[in-house]
């Protein structure tokens, strides 16, 4: 009877869940996805591009212009024309950070243009 109230005892002292430690350490592990090199940069290069106008200029402007060049072509246009057909589908914020005569920032730590004038063009991309 002691034996019983014993191990009573020590069920609700020390309660029975889940898997032991082994069992746990021997679960196969679902591997994490990896991350895309690529995506990694192009993430970091907006962030910093938002945040100052050096690094929009010259880390993320290519990137847009790349993109917004190979959009237009699919329409028979070419992003360096600077025709009013390519201001028109590009829009004014886009065609400000993608037209071919933009110029440099003077100030290196000017602030950038912001995230949400990014989402604006990263939109407006997407519409092409």
């Amino acid at each position: 009877m002691a034996l019983l109230v014993l191990a009573s005892w020590l069920r609700e002292a020390v309660p029975v869940g889940g898997d032991s430690e082994l069992e746990e350490t021997l679960r196969p592990r679902t591997a994490e996805r990896p991350r895309i090199a690529e995506l990694d940069r192009l993430e970091r290069e907006v962030y910093m591009g938002a945040a100052r106008a050096f690094d929009l200029h010259y880390r993320l402007r290519p990137v847009v212009r790349e993109i917004a060049a190979a959009r237009l072509e699919h329409r028979g246009l070419r992003l360096d024309s600077g025709s009013d057909a390519v201001q028109e589908l590009l829009g004014e914020e886009l065609w400000e950070l993608a037209r071919p005569d933009r110029e440099a920032p003077e100030d290196r730590q000017a602030a950038g243009s912001g995230v949400a004038e990014l989402q604006r063009a990263v939109e407006r991309l997407e519409a092409l």
